[in-house]
């Protein structure tokens, strides 16, 4: 409005002047024609000036109608000018508005769940109080053991010595003969009551650890829900017809040298129907020959050159996708700042296998289980993740350089400069280092798991043999032992000890000594259950 006014006002104004100055021009033209006409012109001079003033006039009114028009269509210019001006504002204000809403909406969001998380982390504080009190209760129960252990050695000590004394004086034995006896007979109970002393503070020790344990590891199984399927390294290309292998092979075998030349495979080709088996130690070169042989079946044109070119394809092809399978990997488990080379090497896990158990499929379910367990136990979910995603790097390229999967896998992790803990966890998951932090421990166990699984992993009929039989040669090894038997696909051994041989206390530290033998001398999946059996049986016939 203000605009308005001002434009209108200098309107006026402007209009005013255009009059006086209409008017001071015919005056002026009046003057000068007076002046030269004659007094007999002074009438049509006259009529002469009232025309001019006229037409200023009419000019003037003229200039002032246009001026007006000017005037209102700036009037309207400025008027739309506001109201767009006005609705821009308010719709800023409208989202400004609604951003302030949306930011309000997810700031109470974040202090619901944060509001979450203070009581579970309050629950969680109450769980380890009580197993904290539970733990306490339990070493009360074994220092009262210790000091009822303590009173039956001193009972024994006065029984000693009051069976010495009559001993000598009923008894036609010496000093020394009489104390034997009597150490040997107390030996042996004592012997009996602390082995029923230890198996009861065991058992107690083993149902709240395993209680504990199970609960953990089965939480974590839960949140790491996995196919139970097996894979297998596919080494074989199914042909439409066998007279394929003829184009395959070429003139003069130029065709299956090509392909072998560039692939760094083996070709088989036999008598087996429809099929080409392919031969090599490096999986991802296999898995190249194998995509560039079916692509050429699919193509149709089979010769040197195409070879060449179509394995140089694909060759960029599974670089690519092996990058990819590294980068989704890592991304998935919320891990950040691997060196580039880490990340291809996680991507060639993808083509390698181990007992048929895919080795990227592997450690992502290890780096799952560690983390869930890390979480339960108050370790630090990051290295426990990290470190379980790379416990195997070492099998990408164990093919091609010479050592064990774990050292191969400690000099990588070193290479590349991840932390001490990581290689650490890696130098340690199959127990070859002392575990020297919980990480270690949590990876190993959920390497364990991940391996004895149901389904997990294959293995021949060859070495599955020869680990049961040497199964049964070990515990058939100990004195005392009758027969032995592996069940359950070797989880489990049975040993039947002679009766007479072995007493029912000893049979707690031949179970161990068994147990103790198998962790040295054979290598297994998950755990093995040493079940020592005494059976004494009383035969007589009625006649």
């Amino acid at each position: 409005m203000l605009h308005y006014s001002a434009v209108t006002s200098a309107i006026d104004g402007l209009a005013v002047a255009l009059i006086i100055v209409a008017l001071l021009i015919g005056a002026a033209g009046c003057f000068f024609v007076l002046k030269k006409l004659s007094k007999s012109e002074i009438g049509s001079a006259k009529q002469e000036a009232e025309k001019l003033r006229d037409e200023a006039r009419n000019e003037a009114k003229n200039l002032r109608k246009e001026a007006l028009l000017e005037a209102k269509d700036e009037q309207q210019k400025l008027k739309a000018e506001l109201e767009r001006e006005s609705k821009e504002r308010e719709r800023e204000n409208k989202e400004r508005r609604n951003e302030i809403q949306k930011t309000e909406a997810r700031i109470l969001q974040k202090e619901e769940a944060l509001d979450k998380k203070d009581e579970a982390i309050t629950r969680k504080e109450q769980q380890l109080d009580q197993k904290r009190d539970a733990v306490d209760k339990l070493k009360q129960d074994i220092l009262k053991k210790e000091s009822d252990l303590t009173a039956v050695e001193a009972e024994l000590g006065r029984a000693h010595e009051k069976m010495i004394a009559e001993l000598e004086k009923v008894a036609d034995l010496t000093k020394q003969e009489a104390k034997d006896r009597l150490i040997e007979s107390l030996a042996e109970e004592a012997k009996k009551d602390a082995v029923n002393i230890v198996k009861e503070i065991e058992n107690n020790a083993k149902e709240e650890g395993l209680k504990r344990a199970k609960e953990i590891v089965g939480l974590a199984i839960q949140r790491c829900a996995t196919d139970h399927a097996s894979e297998i390294t596919v080494s074989v290309v199914s042909l439409p017809n066998d007279e394929l292998k003829g184009r395959i092979i070429g003139r003069v075998g130029r065709n299956i040298r090509a392909l072998e030349s560039a692939t760094g495979v083996d070709l088989i080709i036999d008598d087996t129907p429809d099929v080409v088996t392919l031969s090599g130690f490096d999986p991802v070169r296999r898995e190249v020959a194998r995509v560039t042989l079916e692509k050429l079946i699919a193509d149709g044109r089979i010769h040197p050159a195409r070879i060449e070119e179509m394995v140089e394809r694909v060759k960029k092809d599974i670089d690519v996708s092996i990058k990819e399978a590294g980068e989704t990997a890592a991304y998935d488990m919320g891990i950040f700042g691997l060196h580039p080379e880490i990340i291809k090497l996680i991507g060639r896990l993808k083509y390698r296998t181990s007992y048929g158990q895919n080795v990227l499929n592997h450690s992502l379910e290890v780096a799952n289980l560690a983390g869930a367990m890390a979480a339960e136990l108050g370790a630090d979910v990051k290295i426990a993740k990290r470190a379980g995603l790379l416990h195997d790097i070492g099998k990408a390229v164990d093919s091609t350089v010479e050592g064990t999967h774990i050292q191969i896998g400690v000099d990588l992790a070193k290479k590349y400069k991840e932390t001490k803990e990581i290689v650490h966890c890696i130098a340690a998951h199959h127990g070859e280092v002392q575990a020297e932090s919980i990480e270690a421990i949590l990876v190993q166990a959920a390497d364990a798991i991940s391996g004895a699984r149901p389904g997990a992993r294959r293995e021949s009929v060859e070495n599955y043999v020869k680990r049961l039989e040497k199964l049964e040669d070990i515990a058939n090894s100990f004195t005392g032992v009758e027969q032995s038997y592996a069940i359950q696909a070797g989880r489990e051994i049975r040993v039947i000890v002679k009766p007479n041989e072995v007493d029912d206390s000893t049979t707690v530290f031949l179970a161990k000594e068994i147990a103790h033998r198998l962790e040295n001398e054979l290598d297994y999946p998950g755990q093995i259950k040493v079940n020592v059996i005494r059976e004494l049986r009383s035969i007589e016939y009625a006649k």
